[in-house]
């Protein structure tokens, strides 16, 4: 990535790859129950602290050798470069409860097979009353998946769920980004208010560029950045910038 600005290279496969390594050393090394003390301590000892991936990794093997040095032999058997620094897929596959994620995808794939019958009354708050907040994300996510919802489809998913008006942010990021992808144009008021309201990039950059992208939303989304360009962290609005062509 030689001469290549990080912000631009900004990916989240670190995030999935490391949290994948992650899981699969809470199981190696006995479940919750040997892995949180370790959490614990590697919180207490770099709190307000910046490190890198060797601190990280010297202090996981010093915790264990003293904790248990039977641990401490189990990770030394990992391939440590291939986790850390090796392309593709991990070395290792986790085994994952996939039952969470299965009732979202069924309720997405109900209202897939509604938006052809016009079934709408079948749905009820009751769905995802009890989703956490990646389970509603998953719900939106597979959505956005298939090609363009009508206006119909989401004014009914809106009125079954009250989405627009939701206060969690990945939540109503999630649901903003499928109604403008859809060209929904009834969310812009909800859409302005996000990004008057928050200027992180892995939100705002997406809701400008989709805004942008329909094509009623072109103009709002111009006047709206140049708007609340110094809210923003100059990188972030330099980004959107870029972004807008502006």
């Amino acid at each position: 990535l030689a001469g290549v600005d990080p912000d631009d290279a900004y990916s989240t496969i670190p995030y999935d790859k490391g949290a994948h390594l992650l899981y699969y050393l809470e199981q190696l090394l006995g479940g919750p129950a040997v892995f949180e003390p370790y959490t614990r301590a590697y919180i207490s000892e770099f709190q307000g602290r910046s490190i890198g991936t060797d601190d990280w990794k010297d202090h996981l093997l010093t915790y264990f050798a003293q904790a248990d040095p039977e641990k401490a032999k189990l990770l030394d058997t990992l391939e440590w470069d291939r986790w850390l620094y090796a392309p593709g897929m991990p070395p290792v596959g986790n085994k994952y409860d996939n039952r969470p994620q299965k009732v979202c995808l069924d309720l997405a794939s109900r209202w897939l097979d509604a938006a052809d019958s016009g079934d709408y009354a079948q749905f009820k708050p009751s769905d995802i009353e009890h989703f956490s907040t990646m389970q509603r994300v998953i719900f939106l996510g597979r959505l956005a998946e298939c090609t363009s919802l009508s206006a119909e489809v989401l004014a009914a998913i809106d009125g079954a769920y009250g989405l627009t008006g939701i206060r969690n942010s990945e939540v109503r990021f999630s649901w903003l980004s499928l109604a403008l992808k859809s060209n929904y144009m009834a969310v812009t008021d909800a859409v302005v208010e996000m990004l008057s309201t928050q200027g992180r990039m892995k939100f705002t950059r997406p809701l400008y560029r989709l805004l942008h992208a329909c094509p009623d939303g072109r103009e709002l989304a111009e006047k709206t950045f140049l708007r609340l360009r110094g809210f923003y962290h100059p990188i972030c609005a330099r980004m959107v910038e870029k972004d807008l062509g502006l």
